[in-house]
């Protein structure tokens, strides 16, 4: 079959062939064409198997809708019955049209919970196909629809895909177990069959120094962090080095001993969440904006006047928190701000001196940082900034309560038309939405983990020339983060090298040669 005009790259041909006979995950960066690789899969499989289904799933309605459109782009008129499921969709309309339909396109909640009512089974499928694969972990619903399918299908076929599966060897071999994996398909931007597709990527690392003036409040704000993490380690609950994970996973250890009545469990509780804020504002000072800091500080104040909690009051209490409150005032009364935010200007500025066309986007951890962004990018005569975050049921401290889905296609639309040209984007610009080539993407902040450092960086240098520029404040844990996720990615390849060694020695089963 012919695809709508569109030809195959070498790569593409090449990890189909795998795909055809195994079930595979493909590791292929951000906009090199995953999806056109599902698509000549699933026109392989309904060839093939003419009466059963195809089924596609992805994390969120605008990734599947984006997918179903891909489809419609290039699948010649008449060829299959493409169907979207949502939870909007009444469940026996569902039922009928998974009868009738012949590739469904869905998230994920919604065919598990299909399938646990009994609207129908999976046996027809004869290619499921899991997008950001990355996330078929645990309990996730990938994982219940992957048992399901592999349980019940006459002709199963598994196709992963994702930017990276992380880089943590116990999860990516739980990611291949889930999915039945037994070929792993990689490229990255130097692989030599990708390499002729893509653009030059140029990599720029700006480090920023950390204000003396900002120094006070760093050292009032570690004296009560250490005074939290001190108390844990002389009840014996705290060992080995305290940060924001090691904090995380004794907050779960200490909340089943609490149920138990444990009054040690139960004080300590307490001690790792003040440590857990206090970390965060910690963080805040150093590598986001003293605006959120202000903001973060004042809600902890709020929280103390309703008493609700004694942990909360015990910090806002401390003269340490009182004195770091009063510095923090000044500052921000004196119009100091973090000085990232003056940089990333400068740099976006620049940008738009050599291109007035550029089209940028900025990626910050925080809607607040996002806020401050925008403020201060709209100095630019050239810019057109806007926020791009993902929903929120509640309203964030600065007030917003997020996008819709529809708000966020719209922004994308305008981005694409040029109406906006700067993209100040939270995590959700990361993963998988189609978000149009840009000129240069900048890091607010280095990021620890691989698949979202790999996801930000696959915006640009696809079908031009791109930039990846990251700000580093000196001497703060943003270096660590930085240092982190260079490290993880390339930790990545050496696990799944691992990894598909021991895919090649582990033997097939009859059902997985159909």
């Amino acid at each position: 079959m012919v695809l709508q005009d569109i030809s195959p790259r070498d790569y593409q041909k090449a990890i189909l062939e795998t795909a055809k006979n195994n079930n595979t995950l493909v590791v292929l960066p951000t906009g090199v064409g995953k999806t056109l690789i599902a698509l000549m899969l699933a026109v392989e499989r309904l060839e093939k198997h003419p009466d059963k289904k195809i089924l596609f799933l992805a994390p969120t309605k605008p990734l599947v809708e984006q997918h179903l459109a891909s489809f419609k782009k290039i699948l010649p008129e008449l060829f299959a019955q493409l169907e979207i499921f949502t939870g909007t969709i009444p469940a026996k309309t569902r039922k009928k049209l998974w009868d009738t339909s012949e590739i469904i396109f869905s998230t994920p909640q919604c065919v598990a919970n299909d399938i646990s009512n009994y609207l129908y089974d999976l046996k027809e499928v004869s290619l499921l196909i899991i997008d950001e694969a990355h996330r078929c972990l645990k309990n996730y619903d990938y994982t219940k629809v992957a048992r399901q399918y592999k349980s019940q299908a006459i002709y199963p076929r598994i196709l992963g895909l994702t930017a990276s599966p992380g880089s943590d060897s116990g999860k990516v071999k739980q990611i291949c177990d889930n999915l039945n994996i037994e070929k792993i398909e990689i490229r990255t931007r130097d692989s030599e069959d990708v390499k002729p597709y893509l653009q030059e990527l140029e990599f720029e690392k700006h480090l920023v120094p950390f204000p003396k003036e900002f120094l006070e409040i760093k050292v009032l704000l570690k004296r009560i962090y250490d005074n939290k993490v001190n108390q844990l380690r002389e009840r014996s609950l705290l060992f080995g080095p305290a940060n924001k994970i090691t904090l995380l996973t004794l907050q779960g250890r200490l909340a089943a001993q609490a149920n138990q009545k444990n009054g040690n469990a139960m004080y300590g509780m307490s001690l790792t969440a003040q440590a857990i804020k206090i970390s965060h504002a910690l963080e805040l000072l150093e590598t986001q904006t003293l605006s959120g800091l202000n903001t973060y500080l004042s809600k902890l104040v709020k929280e103390s006047e309703t008493k609700k909690s004694k942990g909360v009051q015990t910090i806002v209490n401390s003269p340490e928190f009182q004195a770091s409150l009063i510095s923090l005032k000044k500052l921000l009364a004196e119009k100091i701000e973090h000085p990232k935010v003056e940089e990333l200007k400068v740099l976006i500025e620049n940008e738009f001196k050599k291109n007035r066309d550029a089209k940028v986007i900025a990626f910050t951890q925080f809607r607040d940082t996002a806020s401050v962004i925008k403020s201060r990018l709209k100095e630019i005569p050239e810019a057109k900034p806007e926020i791009f975050v993902g929903q929120a049921k509640k309203s964030n401290s600065s007030g917003s309560t997020g996008l819709s889905q529809k708000e966020q296609k719209q922004i994308i639309e305008k981005f694409r038309e040029g109406i906006i040209n700067i993209l100040i984007a939270t995590s959700i610009g990361e993963e998988g939405l189609d978000i149009p080539e840009v000129s240069a993407v900048y890091f607010y902040e280095p990021i620890p983990s691989a698949i979202r450092k790999i996801q930000r960086a696959g915006r640009t240098a696809r079908l031009s020339k791109g930039k990846l520029a990251i700000l580093i404040t000196k001497d703060t844990r943003d270096e660590i983060n930085h240092f982190a996720s260079t490290a993880r990615e390339k930790k990545m390849h050496s696990i799944i090298d691992k990894v598909k060694t021991d895919l090649k020695n582990k033997p097939k089963t009859l059902k997985e040669f159909i």
